[in-house]
This record gives structure tokens, C-alpha cells and sequence, in this order.
């Protein structure tokens, strides 16, 4: 698989002549240098190999060097002197062989795999090398260890990049490629995240985990097995995580595996050892156990050995145990890890300590950082009474509660707090935002309404994270109103604070708001220059599957979607759907869902789109979210709607008006937002019908409703139904067509029409200048090419001349001697002559291997 992210011509890559490639064993060192090998063959470079050897001394090394240029270069004579006649020194040696090869009039990339394996004389003659490297020489040097090549100061100019294991690290999208081109459509792209998350992208455990996967039936159940802790695949991998280290080692990483966490001081602190930096780096850089963090000097343990090294830990004598938690306890407490501190207190037995500090801890986790989860780890561990005893934990436990499953939990608790004695005002508006946050994620904004209105004019909030969150529920009852612009607007007149820490939760909410005010406006544009930071953000600090990270990952799906980005949108919502159920916001929950099921319709498979929506129904009646319900209904209708089957689409629209007549949801600000999505239902299926007149008149109030509330994208959709409508009613379209076109293109929209109506988009085409016809006459070569199979192809080389080259191409096709002096028109004593410099240069003995070896050095790529 070529990493496109890491392609040798890439700006960041080709601005420096040298490369050191350094990871530990498992990283795809020697498979990227086959990619760059490839590359730079393929722009006409000459491309000399040498995998090092322990037994190179320095002399040997020299005529390694000479070799390798001999076979990349196709150029026998090169360094003839140096291998026939004597050497005085490596030194002198070194500099022949970069004078003859500066005098060469063509690029070459050296290419030294292994070089760990290099005594220390041979590594000198390296970077003397490097250092005294012609114009025409560029050098790559991949090693598993450490390599002190000496040359820092080519680093620090900007001429050697490093080039480690963070980076060789697949990332997501890689992944979900590489499991899409191996296996199709048979395993789905959650199980492709959920598998790049358990290895965390090291490329060794992804070809397990794939090898494993491809020999099953079940690729869900397979990965199951690994993830629950049991199986030879799991075992195989910690295994190979944990190999050829020395008992001592696998002492000190058991010890630090019982913080999640780790930092060199934290680590010293907990084992008690004087060289746990030093060994903490040296780990770091020698195995792939340990990735750094982008801020600071922490960095966390693989999450495959962590476990199995915390069952080791759990086999030690209770009171070594105690001693190891609570030396973790007192380093975190003193550097300000309050909530951390605490549960390494509770695991030392140090049960007043633990509650103090989970006190003071959980409430700062979860206002300040938004770690939610942090604090339904504690849930089973509080006993009621120090609930009671401490007010904060239970404001804590109650802003936890509030944006999970358990809602009503959080509304008793809030009755506990305004229970006591000497209530203060902030503290009621404290409790009516945890109220507010319940009605947001139970879809009921006129409740929200009534809880905001006794502090609408001005909330005694003193602290700025409060303030903050006093403003977002404003900015929600201005979307719910209709008015996004209201809703910016406030985000920008509220308070900006300044956490201190790298990442800022609250400005995350902050970012999310203003994105999902874009989106109801259908300004995808600007919603995805919103959202693309704030992703990145919350990725970092918080984790992929974090709810905050989920919500925001939905919401710039939605707008990549609509900017005809199907693949990215896909990607961001893999493995991440069953977080938005039990945390997302309705919002983000029903568009995530409704992106998922129009990127599996736009593939073909409205099967698996029907499938989606069903599950989207099936999580607003468990959620008593009917709104949801009636989202799923209505895009079901709009997709039979297209097929034009008005039997099905008459049953789901009476399904949705006995949802929407439900006597317990009369509120008004509830059934307009249901309006939204039961207007156009009908219209579609009206359309469905082909019943056009009765289409038409049901348009008029669907758009002016999304027009009151400032939905442009609803707002060109149905414009484009309505220009459809009149068209099939015989009556002029064109202007109104025009008019929904011009709009769609102001705001982004390119698949809008596409996803409305396949007579839509034909009508739109006509718009077109040059008229249907033409559209669809440059659209065919683009089919015809992508059905084509990629042809047989010789990469420019200065191994083989241009005719060699040309032979090489139709010797790969079957072609006899006669067919190829044909195709050529030239004679077949030419053929001879061009086939035996083939069989002397690749060293063959018949055609089959001719062409073999061929595609094994990247002389040829393609099938016929």
C-alpha cells in the first residue's frame, strides 16, 4: 500500500537530501523504503540498495557502495578502481566514490536499510558520506535502534529530517484504506477504526489483526475476542510488544503500567528508580510500547501491554501494590492531578484522602476539562453519605449525569443540592443549567426556554467556566428560535477565558455551537473551516471516542458530505455513532446517523441506508427522543421517494403525523422543530405519487417555515422541488432552477440536488451551457477510464535504455519475438539483441523471470 501521506515527494520530504528513518522492529521501515525506491525509479533516479550487514567493516562498506551504484545504474564499470586495485583507507575510498558519482549525469537516492547493524568505524564512513554528499546524492538511512551518525548540525540546518515512530504510525484514514482495498465491502469501516484504536496504528499489529480477521467468517466477532482481553492474536501481539526485553525492564513497566498517564518524574516516583528517565527514553525510542503525547513530556503506554502488565501487578503481594498506587497518589496530588491522585489513593487503601481529593478533583475533570467519564468510575465507589457530606461532588455528579443516559439521576441529585440549607443564588443558577443541559439532551427546548428565563437578563455567575455555559444554552435557544446569526453573535459577546492548559473544553463547545449555527444556515463552507480545528483539538486532548470529539466529528461530516467529501465524512463518523447514542446531543446524533445513511445510499447500497435509519428510530424511542423518530421517518420517505414508490412512502408519512400528534409534545418551539422535518416529508411523498399539483401546494408552507427559521439549505432543497413540480406540471421552471442553482453554489451545497431527487439532478444538468448532451458525453470517457484495468507500464530508469524499456512493456503482455518487432516495427535480430541485454541486466535465465524480477526491483507496475 503506498502512504500517500509519506511520499517521497512530498515538500516536506524532498526539501532535505537526507532521511534517517529510525523505529523500533514492526514500524514499516524497510516497506516505505520500497515505496520511495519505487517513487524515485519512477522519475527516472538511480536507486542503490544496500541492506547493512554486521560483518561490514568499513573497506567492505566501500565496496558495498560501489556495488550497489554498479546494479541501481546499470553501469558495470562504476568504481573499477576501487574494487580491482588497492585502498589505503575507508576515508580515501569514500571520497573516490563520491567523486565518481558526482561526475555521473544523473540523479541518485542511496538507499542503507538496517544500518543498526553497522559496526562503529562503518557508521563514521556513513556520515562521512553524508556530510561531503554531492548535488546529485541524496541519502536514506533506516535503522531499528538509536544511530549516532553524528551529523546534528545537518539536522539543525534543515538538511537530515528524523523521521520516527510517530510518524510511521498509520492513522486512521490509512487504516481504513488499507482494510477497503483488502477486503471491500465485507468488513465495514467501524470495525476498521475499532481495529486501529486497539493497535493504535503500529503497521505490524494491523497486519496481524487483518491476517487474523481475513481467515474468519465474523470479522466483528474476531475483533471482539482481541478486544476483550483473550485469544492467540492478543497474546501473539503482546508477545511481540514485549520481546527481547530484559527481566529488568519488564519489572519497571510494570510497575509505571498502573498510571495511565506517564511522565519520567512520575515514573521515578512510582518504581523508585534513579535511571527511570533515562530507561523511560530509552524504551520510547528501542520498542514500540510507549508514543509520546504532542504536548510536554508524557507520553502513555500501548494499551495491549498495559494490560497485561497491570494483571502482573495484580499478582504481587497486596501490600507492594498499595506502596506502588500510593507513591502514584502523592506525586500526582502534589503536581495538581487531583482526580488521577484520587484513584490511586482509593487503590492504596487511603479512603479519606481519596474522597478529599476526588472532591476537590472531579468537579475541576469535569467543569474544566470535560472528562465526564471520570466521574461514573467513581459513581459505584462514593457511599451516599459522602455524596451528602460534599456539595461538590455532588454538583459533579450531577453535571455528569445530565448529558448521559441516566438524566434523571442528575434531576435528583439537583433536588439533594437545593434541598440544603443556605442555597445561593449562583448555586440555583448553577442547578438550573445542569437542568437546562438535561433538557438539551432530551430534546426539549421549550423546557430549556423556562429554565433560562429566570436568568436571561444577567446570571450571578461569578466563575467564567459557568458564565460560559450560561451562554451556550442561550446560544441554543437562539438556534432553536431560528436566529443562528443571534447565536453567533452571543458566543462572541461572552466570556473568554483562559484555561492555561493546552486544550481548552469549553472553547471546544464554544467552536461547536458556531459550527452547528453554519450548518443550520447551510453555510457548510464556513461550518468546516469551524469545525476542522476544533476536531484536531478535541482528538488530541480528549481521544477519538470522546463525546465532544464524536459531536464535532459529526458535524463537519454533515459538511463534507455536502461538499461531496463522502470518503473523509465516512471516516470521521467509523466507530463513533454508538458514543453519539448514549452522549450526543439529538442534533448531532440524528446528522451523524442521516450523513451515514446518504453516504450508503450515494454507494449504491440502500439497503444498508434503510438499515441505518432503522437504527436511528430504534434510538429515539429508547432515548423517548420521538423527534429522532420522525428524522428517520421522513429520510426514509425522501429515499423511496425517488423510485417513486407511494404505497411505502403513504405509510411512513401517517406514521409520522401520529408522532407529531403525541398530546404529551404540544409545545410550540418542539412542533415547529418538527414541522421542519414533517413539511417536506409530505411533499416527497407527493411526489412519490407524481400527484405534482398536490406537491406544489404543500411546498408553499414547508418553505416558508424554513425560511422563517433560516434553514437555506431546506430552503434550496425545496426550491428545487418546486422548480421540479412545475416542470412536470408543464409550466415554466427554468428561472426558479437557476435561482436554486446559483444558491447552491453561494453556499457550498454540491451534492444537494444529487440527494433530493434524480429528476432534479437531470434538470439541473440541463442548466448546464453546453446542454445535457455535452454533460453527459464528458462524463462517459471518465466512466470508460475508471473501468479500465491499469495498464502495463515501464518506470523510467537509468538501468535499461528507453528501447529496453519499450521491450520490457510487451515482453509483460505475452508477446512473441515476432508480435514485439511488429508492434516496434523494427526487425527480430533488434528483439534478440534487446532481450539478451534484459536477461544479462535482471539477471534471468527465461522470459517469466525476465519479467519477475522486473516488478520486483519497480521496473514495472500494472497488470494487462
Amino acid at each position: 500500500m503506498t502512504r500517500e501521506r509519506l511520499l517521497s515527494s512530498d515538500v516536506k520530504l524532498r526539501s532535505h537530501p537526507f532521511l534517517l528513518v529510525q523505529a523500533p522492529a514492526g514500524f514499516g521501515k524497510t516497506s516505505l523504503l520500497a515505496q520511495w525506491r519505487r517513487e524515485h525509479l519512477g522519475r527516472g533516479a538511480v536507486v542503490a540498495w544496500l541492506s547493512a550487514q554486521a560483518h561490514d567493516d568499513p573497506l567492505r562498506l566501500v565496496q558495498a557502495l560501489v556495488l550497489a551504484v554498479r546494479v541501481g545504474a546499470g553501469r558495470p564499470a562504476f568504481g573499477s578502481a576501487l574494487l580491482d586495485g588497492p585502498v589505503d583507507s575507508a576515508l580515501e575510498g569514500t571520497t573516490t566514490w563520491l567523486a565518481e558519482l558526482a561526475q555521473l549525469a544523473f540523479e541518485t537516492v542511496l538507499i542503507v536499510d538496517e544500518a543498526e547493524r553497522l559496526p562503529g568505524e562503518s557508521v563514521e564512513v556513513l556520515a562521512y558520506l553524508m556530510r561531503n554528499a554531492p548535488p546529485n546524492l541524496r541519502v536514506v538511512v533506516a535503522a531499528r535502534a538509536a544511530l549516532e551518525l553524528g551529523v546534528d548540525d545537518l539536522m539543525d540546518y534543515g538538511q537530515c529530517l528524523v523521521i520516527g515512530a510517530s510518524t510511521l504510525r498509520f492513522e486512521l484514514n490509512e487504516t481504513l484504506a488499507l482494510v477497503s482495498g483488502r477486503f471491500g465491502s465485507r468488513v465495514d469501516q467501524d470495525v476498521a477504526a475499532r481495529m486501529h484504536e486497539l493497535v493504535e496504528g503500529w503497521p505490524l499489529g494491523l497486519q496481524l489483526a487483518l491476517a487474523v480477521i481475513s481467515s474468519g467468517n465474523d470479522p466483528r466477532t474476531a475483533l471482539a475476542a482481541l478486544a476483550a482481553g483473550g485469544g492467540a492474536l492478543r497474546e501473539q501481539l503482546v508477545g511481540l510488544l514485549l520481546a527481547n526485553l530484559n527481566p529488568a525492564d519488564v519489572n519497571f513497566l510494570a510497575k509505571i503500567a498502573i498510571a495511565d498517564h506517564l511522565q519520567p518524574e512520575l515514573c521515578r516516583a512510582i518504581s523508585e528508580s534513579d535511571d527511570a528517565a533515562e530507561r523511560l527514553a530509552r524504551l520510547s525510542r528501542d520498542t514500540p510500547l510507549l508514543a509520546r503525547h504532542e504536548h510536554g513530556h508524557w507520553s502513555h503506554m500501548h494499551s495491549l501491554a498495559r494490560e497485561a502488565l497491570r494483571q502482573r501487578v495484580a499478582l504481587l503481594p497486596g501490600e507492594q501494590q498499595a506502596g506502588l498506587h500510593a507513591r502514584a497518589a502523592a506525586w500526582l496530588a502534589d503536581h495538581g492531578f487531583l482526580e488521577e491522585a484520587a484513584r490511586h489513593a482509593l487503590s492504596s487503601g487511603q479512603k479519606e484522602m481519596a474522597y478529599a481529593l476526588a472532591e476537590r478533583g472531579l468537579y475541576e475533570a469535569v467543569m474544566a476539562r470535560g472528562r465526564y467519564g471520570a466521574v461514573f468510575d467513581w459513581l459505584g465507589m462514593l457511599p451516599d453519605e459522602e455524596l451528602d457530606r460534599r456539595p461538590r461532588l455532588l454538583l459533579a455528579t450531577a453535571w455528569s449525569l445530565a448529558p448521559s443516559d441516566r438524566r434523571e439521576q442528575a434531576g435528583r441529585l439537583v433536588a439533594r443540592i437545593l434541598a440544603r440549607p443556605d442555597v445561593s443564588d449562583a448555586l440555583r443558577c448553577e442547578c438550573g443549567i445542569i437542568l437546562s443541559g438535561v433538557a438539551v439532551f432530551t430534546d426539549d427546548p421549550d423546557r430549556l426556554a423556562a429554565l433560562h428565563a429566570p436568568w436571561s437578563e444577567g446570571a450571578p455567575l461569578r466563575d467564567q467556566t459557568l458564565q460560559q455555559m450560561h451562554v451556550n444554552r442561550s446560544t441554543l435557544l437562539a438556534l432553536q428560535q431560528g436566529k443562528p446569526a443571534l447565536a453567533r453573535l452571543r458566543q462572541q459577546q461572552g466570556p473568554l477565558s483562559d484555561s492555561g492548559l493546552p486544550y481548552d473544553y469549553h472553547r471546544s463547545w464554544r467552536e461547536l455551537l458556531v459550527g452547528l449555527s453554519y450548518l443550520w444556515e447551510g453555510q457548510v463552507l464556513l461550518a468546516e473551516a469551524q469545525l476542522r480545528p476544533a476536531l484536531t483539538g478535541a482528538e488530541a486532548d480528549l481521544g477519538r471516542r470522546a463525546p465532544m470529539t464524536c459531536m464535532v466529528a459529526s458535524l463537519l461530516a454533515t459538511a463534507l458530505l455536502e461538499r461531496d467529501n463522502a470518503t473523509e465524512a465516512a471516516a470521521l463518523l467509523a466507530n463513533r455513532l454508538d458514543v453519539l447514542e448514549h452522549s450526543g446531543m439529538p442534533e448531532a446524533l440524528l446528522l451523524g446517523y442521516r450523513t451515514m445513511a446518504r453516504i450508503a445510499l450515494a454507494s449504491g447500497a440502500e439497503h444498508r441506508s434503510l438499515e441505518l435509519l432503522g437504527a436511528l428510530h430504534a434510538v429515539g424511542v429508547s432515548r423517548s427522543l420521538p423527534r429522532l423518530c420522525i428524522a428517520s421517518l421522513a429520510e426514509q420517505v425522501r429515499i423511496h421517494a425517488r423510485r417513486y414508490r407511494a404505497e411505502t412512502c403513504r405509510d411512513l408519512v401517517n406514521r409520522i403525523d401520529e408522532l407529531t400528534a403525541d398530546p404529551t409534545r404540544m409545545q410550540a418551539m418542539w412542533r415547529r422543530s418538527v414541522e421542519l422535518l414533517s413539511g417536506p416529508a409530505h411533499v416527497y411523498e407527493a411526489i412519490a405519487a407524481q400527484d405534482w399539483r398536490r406537491a406544489l401546494d404543500l411546498l408553499e408552507p414547508a418553505d416558508a417555515l424554513a425560511q422563517q427559521m433560516e434553514q437555506h439549505h431546506s430552503h434550496i432543497e425545496l426550491l428545487g422541488l418546486r422548480a421540479l413540480a412545475l416542470d412536470r406540471c408543464g409550466e415554466r421552471s427554468q428561472s426558479l432552477l437557476r435561482e436554486a442553482a446559483d444558491l447552491a453554489q453561494t453556499y457550498g451545497l454540491l451534492r444537494v440536488f444529487r440527494d433530493v431527487h434524480p429528476a432534479l439532478e437531470d434538470l439541473v444538468l440541463q442548466l448546464a451551457p453546453d446542454g445535457p448532451d455535452a454533460s453527459s458525453a464528458r462524463a462517459a470517457p471518465m466512466r470508460a477510464s475508471a473501468q479500465r484495468p491499469n495498464p502495463v507500464r515501464t518506470t523510467p530508469s537509468m538501468a535499461l535504455t528507453p528501447k529496453e524499456r519499450e521491450v520490457l512493456a510487451l515482453l509483460a503482455r505475452a508477446l512473441t519475438n515476432k508480435e514485439m518487432a511488429l508492434a516496434m516495427q523494427v526487425s527480430e535480430e533488434a528483439i534478440k539483441w534487446h532481450m539478451k541485454n534484459l536477461f544479462a541486466k535482471l539477471d534471468a535465465g527465461t522470459r517469466k523471470q525476465v519479467v519477475q524480477r522486473a516488478r520486483i526491483l519497480g521496473l514495472l507496475e500494472g497488470t494487462d
